[in-house]
C-alpha cells in the first residue's frame, strides 16, 4: 500500500489545530504520518504539540503559509512518502475523505482536491466549484478542472518532483494560487475535485470592497505584490501578457479603492506603489513587521509625501519591466 503523510500548517490556532488532528487520526483509511508545521505560534500550540506522541512536528519562525507549506512538502518529499495531503489548521476532513480521495483514477501526476464545504451549514461550497452552490446539488463524483489548494489537496511525490515547491518568498495571499497555476497551467497537469471527499472549512467572508483599516492591514501588500508573481506563472509562455494583465489588475483595484473604500482612499492608492515596485523588481524582502512600521509611519504623515520616492521608483521599475517584455 502506498504511504500518505498529512501536512498541516498552523499559526496561533491550537484549538482549531486539535480539531483538525482529531479528524486526521480518525480517517477510515489510516494516515501513515501526520506532520505539523508550526509557524512560530505564540499561543500554547508548541506545548500542545510536545504532548502529542503520535505527531511529527517542526517549529520555525513565522514565514507565512507559503513558508509553512514549502517546509512541509519538502520534508514529506525527502521522507519519500507517496502521497502528501495538504491543509490549513482551520479546516478538517470528514472521516472518509482520504479513502474516497484515493479511490478511483490511478493517475499519479494529478491534483486531487476534496470538496471544500462550509463547516457551519455542512452543505454549501466555500468557493465556486463547477456550477454548484451546495454539495446536495452534485450528482457527479468528479468535478473536472476545479480545485482549491491547500484545502484537502492531495499530491503525489512524482508531481512534486516535476513541479517543485511553493514559493516561500510569497509569504501569504497568492502562494497557493501561484503553485496551483504552476501545476495546471505551466505543466498542464490534470486537476479535479472529488465530491465524495469532504473537507470542512470556514466560510470565506473577506471582501476587498469592505473598508479595510489602512494602518493595520499588512496583508494587502502581499495581495498586490503577489498578483504579478501569479500572472507570470499563469502566462509563463507570454511575459508581455502577464505584464498587461497586471496593469489591468492595478487599474481595477484602484477603482475598487475609489468606489468602495470609505476611509484613507488617497493613502491606500499611494500605498500600492510600494508592492508594485517590489513586484517589478522581484523584491520579496518585505515582512509583516516592516509593512506595519511603514503603514503606521505614513498614517502619521502626509501619505503623498511619504510615498513620493516610492512612486518614482515604481514608475522606473514599471518602465524597466515593460522594456524587457
Amino acid at each position: 500500500m502506498e504511504t500518505v503523510i498529512a501536512v498541516v500548517v498552523t499559526y496561533n490556532r491550537q484549538k482549531l489545530l486539535a480539531e483538525c488532528v482529531y479528524a486526521l487520526r480518525n480517517q477510515t483509511r489510516p494516515i501513515d504520518k501526520i506532520l505539523i508545521v508550526n509557524n512560530g505560534s505564540t499561543d500554547n500550540t508548541e506545548a500542545w504539540l510536545q504532548e502529542q506522541k503520535d505527531l511529527e512536528f517542526v517549529t520555525q519562525k513565522n514565514i507565512g503559509s507559503a513558508g509553512g507549506f514549502n517546509t512541509g512538502i519538502k520534508l514529506a518529499y525527502q521522507k519519500n512518502y507517496d502521497w502528501v495531503w495538504l491543509m490549513d489548521d482551520d479546516g478538517y476532513p470528514k472521516d472518509d475523505a482520504l479513502q474516497n480521495l484515493l479511490e478511483g483514477a490511478d493517475e499519479k501526476i494529478c491534483l486531487r482536491n476534496c470538496a471544500v464545504i462550509n463547516k457551519e451549514d455542512r452543505k454549501s461550497f466555500v468557493w465556486k466549484t463547477g456550477s454548484h452552490a451546495t454539495i446536495e446539488e452534485v450528482n457527479e463524483e468528479i468535478i473536472q478542472n476545479f480545485a482549491h489548494p491547500f484545502n484537502g489537496t492531495l499530491l503525489h511525490k512524482e508531481l512534486i518532483k516535476k513541479v517543485g515547491l511553493p514559493k516561500k518568498e510569497l509569504f501569504i495571499w497568492g502562494d497557493e494560487t501561484e503553485y496551483y497555476h504552476r501545476i495546471i497551467t505551466k505543466y498542464k497537469i490534470p486537476f479535479y475535485t472529488k465530491t465524495n471527499s469532504i473537507h470542512y472549512h470556514p466560510a470565506s467572508a473577506y471582501s476587498y470592497k469592505n473598508d479595510w483599516d489602512y494602518a493595520s492591514n499588512w496583508k494587502m501588500y502581499f495581495y498586490v505584490r503577489n498578483r504579478f508573481h501569479i500572472l507570470k506563472t499563469r502566462f509563463s509562455n507570454n511575459p508581455m501578457l502577464a505584464f498587461i494583465m497586471y496593469i489591468i489588475f492595478l487599474v481595477l483595484f484602484s477603482g475598487i479603492i475609489l468606489v468602495f473604500q470609505k476611509s484613507n482612499k488617497l493613502k491606500k492608492l499611494n500605498f500600492i506603489f510600494w508592492p508594485v515596485r517590489d513586484a517589478f523588481s522581484n523584491n520579496c524582502s518585505a515582512t509583516p513587521s516592516l509593512i506595519l512600521e511603514r503603514l503606521t509611519a505614513s498614517s502619521r504623515h502626509n501619505s503623498v509625501r511619504y510615498f513620493q520616492p516610492q512612486f518614482k521608483e515604481s514608475k522606473n521599475a514599471l518602465l524597466r519591466t515593460a522594456s524587457t517584455n
